[in-house]
């Protein structure tokens, strides 16, 4: 029996004009449901974000990432989302909207270590 079990992830990316399509990577969302398993890894290159966009509200673009790994962290920090399960959770932080930091399309893979995958996701996607 393999010790690897199914998660799904989907990037984080920060949109700062939504009329030209430019985006930066900013995070990553990783979800293992058999480990009851949801995180945020999050790293904003804000010189490329401002390459893109030179009035952009860094300070809004941070929160917002903070607010993703609150929920994802559950209790207090997740307000509404507090009672739900890291699935619940995780599915809500993946639901397209239209604000400046929006999760990419979910994908899969199959992982020992879901906090070791999200690291890593983050060092191959993201920095």
């Amino acid at each position: 029996m393999s010790d690897r079990h199914v998660y799904e992830y989907a990037l984080l990316r920060v949109v700062p004009r939504i009329e030209r399509g430019e985006r930066v990577n900013a995070g990553v969302l990783v979800y293992c449901r058999h480990r009851s398993f949801v995180t945020a890894r999050t790293h904003l290159d804000e010189a490329r974000l401002l390459a893109l966009d030179p009035a952009a509200d860094l300070a809004g673009v941070r929160a917002a990432l903070r607010a993703v790994e609150g929920v994802c962290a559950g209790g207090s920090a997740a307000g509404q989302a507090a009672r739900d399960d890291a699935g619940r959770r995780f599915r809500w932080l993946i639901a397209p909207r239209s604000t400046i930091v929006q999760p990419g399309p979910v994908h899969t893979g199959l992982t020992a270590d879901p906090a070791a995958e999200a690291e890593r996701l983050l060092d191959l996607l993201v920095r």
